[in-house]
């Protein structure tokens, strides 16, 4: 089982190296050598044993010790203590099982019932938070950068779900697979968090980690949903990696092939798309994408593209083709430069062109050029050749006449009398024929919907 952290290794091993104060320094160092023991360790087996359905939590505390999962100070049902840690953790898993339910009906992690056990005071200035396949784990921060992780409930949201992943579609944690796997848990997590506010789409900060950072770091949260790149952008930390775009997709062999970095692009997916579709983004665009965890037809090894178009199969058979779910998702995609061609959302396969009732719902791709003409007509500053009756509209016309003998002959007069035209301008301009003319322009291109 794959141990899931908050924080990823590359930022912890940045600060370890450059932070100036010795202790810190250990302190990283500590972090990472107990988030490698945890990787190569199987789960433990605090949950073993499951209550039938409804929500079960009970919170421990580790004492600043190490051992899973820590002396129980608060079971289900039980009234809030003094420690803020034990009353937020207790919180968090509350709030992401009640979205579960009420937006996908489903029971807890496993669809079962499963307890949610978290652990909080995990060691000391543990600079972390992880889901060990069987429950959560909390520290308190470094005190230095990171505050304590119980507060953010897209932090506990965002662990959680890798347990709900790991109990359906089980996605290979590496490469493009392991940064869906990121994804889709910044995507609940975000989710838990919003529900629990009760807010839009358009209300959401699209954060993940806000407010894990202590007083004076310069930076908001560890991801931004809406924008990959900009969380942060500190002297201490370097700046957020992450892209937003394929055409600035990492390669990388840290991180597990840069699982936490190119999370980036499929989180920018959905956020186009919740914020296209408007209202509570866990009803429209979260449904499709957890009808497509849930869908069984996922490989383990899915890449982003795969993955695309099986939000489009999602949506198409949650909304029909050409619905604007279905657009809405084929945009977003395209404008993160995962797919490059409409589809057909029948097949799910590239067509040459797009659903009629398709508008994009943001800025067009940095390589797409935005232009008021229809598909297949010339620029509009070229004048377009008169078209036959049964033909496609001929090439733009340079002002050199041209002849072609296998023109159709039902075409030929509209060609001749384009060509005397052009003859008859060129003598009452008076143009200069010692210059060489120049060759036909070649027939206008459709838009790029790349």
């Amino acid at each position: 089982m794959t141990v899931h952290h908050i924080i990823p290794p590359y930022l912890l091993e940045h600060l370890e190296r450059t932070a100036p104060d010795p202790t810190l320094r250990a302190r990283y160092r500590q972090s990472l050598q107990h988030d490698a023991t945890f990787r190569t360790r199987p789960a433990t087996d605090a949950a073993a044993a499951e209550i039938a359905g409804g929500l079960h939590r009970s919170v421990h505390d580790a004492q600043h010790e190490t051992s899973l999962p820590g002396t129980l100070v608060r079971a289900e049902g039980a009234e809030a203590v003094e420690d803020a840690a034990v009353n937020e953790a207790y919180d968090g898993t509350g709030a992401t099982w009640t979205m579960y339910k009420e937006c996908f009906d489903r029971d807890s992690i496993d669809g079962a019932g499963l307890p949610l056990i978290s652990t909080v005071h995990y060691d000391r200035d543990y600079a972390n938070a992880f889901w060990d396949g069987s429950q959560m784990v909390f520290g308190d921060g470094d005190g230095e950068i990171f505050g304590g992780f119980t507060g953010s409930v897209d932090v506990t949201g965002h662990e959680l779900t890798h347990g709900v992943t790991q109990y359906t579609a089980n996605l290979a944690y590496e490469g493009q697979s392991g940064a869906l796997n990121e994804s889709i848990s910044d995507v609940f997590g975000s989710l838990a968090k919003q529900h629990h506010l009760g807010q839009t789409a358009a209300d959401a900060d699209w954060l993940i980690g806000a407010g894990i950072f202590r007083p004076g770091v310069q930076g908001v949260a560890l991801r931004s949903m809406a924008a990959p790149g900009t969380a942060y952008d500190d002297p201490r930390l370097g700046k957020d990696p992450q892209p937003a775009h394929m055409s600035d997709y990492v390669e990388t062999t840290e991180d597990n092939g840069g699982v936490h970095i190119n999370s980036g692009i499929p989180n920018r997916a959905f956020y186009l798309v919740a914020t296209a579709l408007g209202g509570n983004a866990w009803s429209e665009a979260g449904r499709i994408w957890y009808a497509t965890l849930t869908s069984g037809d996922l490989p383990e090894t899915v890449d982003f593209t795969t993955f695309a178009t099986a939000t489009q199969a999602a949506a198409t058979t949650l909304y029909g083709p050409n619905s604007p779910q279905q657009t809405a998702v084929t945009t977003a995609w395209q404008q993160v430069g995962v797919l490059t061609q409409p589809t057909d959302p029948s097949t799910n396969q590239p067509t040459d062109e797009p659903p009629a009732d398709q508008s994009p719902t943001d800025q067009p791709p940095a390589d797409q050029s935005p232009t008021d003409q229809p598909a297949g007509e010339p620029p509009t500053d070229q004048p377009p050749a008169e078209p036959s009756t049964d033909q496609p509209p001929a090439a733009p016309s340079s002002g050199n006449p041209t002849s072609d003998d296998s023109t159709p002959d039902d075409a030929v007069s509209d060609e001749a009398l384009a060509a005397e035209s052009a003859e008859l301008m060129r003598a009452a301009n008076a143009l200069d024929t010692s210059t060489p003319p120049a060759p036909p322009a070649p027939p206008a291109a459709s838009p790029s919907t790349d």
